[in-house]
């Protein structure tokens, strides 16, 4: 009789635990993702510990928030591409909800960020710590290279302008397309360099010179959002509250960003 009763409370455990498993087999998934550069680092620091802690897998990829290169999200989206979750800037992130390409209540900020500019390592160090020596930088500079994202627009459309110089501007400085801009700085084709500081961060063979100055700072928030169409829309959510977690803060301090909540 013990003999019996062992074997069935072994059957009843081994099924038990077999039904475990297989609960668990079926909750995990594959999601896609696609994140801007200005929150890449924080995102690859914080992936692998998503997936240890959930069992789903992380399919990343990255591309610009606006524009019209291949992999900006909007170009991405526009193909009915299999997305779940898109990081990307806030703004634009918006414009694609009222579109209905993102589920609006899934939106949610994971992290904020300042423009930073850079010169190639080793070359001088110009002040930009003031108005007036950002202005002066530019001026001096013969080349001045801007991301194609919203630091950069903000750079072309008005922070030129708001410098008084704008016209001088307009023939050595340029928009650098679907490239991170330090790059283009660390091979000698521009002096200064402008994007979000934590997409300079990475670069080898640039030196960052810091943030702009306060009174000319443009801050972008990134934040995150389910594509309407993820199939995996509990997972996508579950992604979205882990990025936006505390858990998520010293990766996304070291990255170069600031905590969307701070």
């Amino acid at each position: 009789m013990a003999l019996h009763a062992s074997r069935r409370r072994a059957a009843i455990l081994g099924a038990a635990a077999l039904s475990i498993l297989t609960a668990v087999s079926a909750q995990a998934v594959e999601l896609h993702v696609v994140s801007s550069g200005g929150f890449a680092a924080a995102y690859r620091a914080l992936g692998p510990a998503f997936e240890r802690e959930t069992g789903n897998t992380l399919v990343s990829s990255w591309g610009p928030s606006m524009g019209t290169t291949a992999n900006a999200v909007p170009q991405r989206l526009g193909r009915n591409e299999p997305i779940d979750v898109v990081i990307m800037v806030g703004y634009a992130l918006d414009d694609l909800a009222e579109q209905g390409k993102v589920v609006p209540d899934s939106r949610r900020a994971v992290a904020r960020s300042l423009i930073g500019a850079a010169v190639r390592q080793g070359a001088p160090r110009p002040d930009i710590g003031t108005v007036d020596g950002l202005r002066k930088a530019l001026l001096d500079a013969r080349a001045v290279v801007y991301s194609d994202s919203a630091s950069g627009v903000y750079i072309q459309s008005e922070l030129f302008k708001r410098l008084g110089i704008a016209d001088e501007m307009a023939h050595k400085a340029r928009m650098v397309p679907a490239e991170p801009v330090g790059e283009v700085v660390a091979r000698g084709e521009a002096d200064l360099g402008f994007q979000q500081i934590s997409e300079l961060k990475p670069v080898h063979g640039i030196d960052l010179l810091g943030p702009i100055p306060a009174e000319v700072q443009r801050e972008t928030v990134f934040s995150a959002g389910i594509v309407a169409t993820s199939r995996h829309q509990d997972a996508a959510r579950a992604l979205i509250d882990y990025l936006a977690s505390a858990k998520a803060v010293p990766a996304v301090t070291a990255s170069g960003l600031e905590p969307a909540g701070r």
